[in-house]
């Protein structure tokens, strides 16, 4: 991934988020994409794990929901081999960063990851 398309990737995903739409965010994501938040297991229950679309769907649907005013922040991206990581505020102010492996242009795998107590379901997703 080059910078301008994680630019352009970035712009995109925290725009979906904002609007909560949740059609443009999915159409980032591969069907057979795997994601991991410590967050979906307290919201979900089970391991966190989501497999599959559907899933991911279902989890960020659920948070949407309980979180009604959620908005990010794009502190910073980074970009790497096959990858980027987004790092963000929250609209409590919650530092997260999110991980995404991506196989061509959609995403396959990502990781929700919180910076200590911020993990929880009030402020984060």
């Amino acid at each position: 991934m080059d910078h301008e398309n994680a630019r352009t990737f970035v712009d995109s995903w925290v725009t979906a988020w904002n609007a909560h739409d949740l059609d443009a965010l999915l159409s980032h994501f591969a069907d057979d994409v795997t994601f991991r938040s410590p967050v979906a297991a307290q919201l979900l229950g089970g391991d966190g794990v989501m497999r599959g679309k559907d899933a991911l769907r279902a989890y960020w649907a659920e948070g949407l929901r309980r979180i009604p005013d959620l908005r990010f922040e794009v502190v910073g991206s980074y970009v790497g081999v096959d990858c980027l990581v987004i790092n963000y505020r929250n609209q409590k102010g919650g530092l997260v960063n999110e991980v995404l492996i991506f196989d061509g242009p959609l995403v396959t795998e990502g990781y929700g990851t919180y910076l200590g107590e911020d993990a929880n379901p009030a402020g984060a997703h």
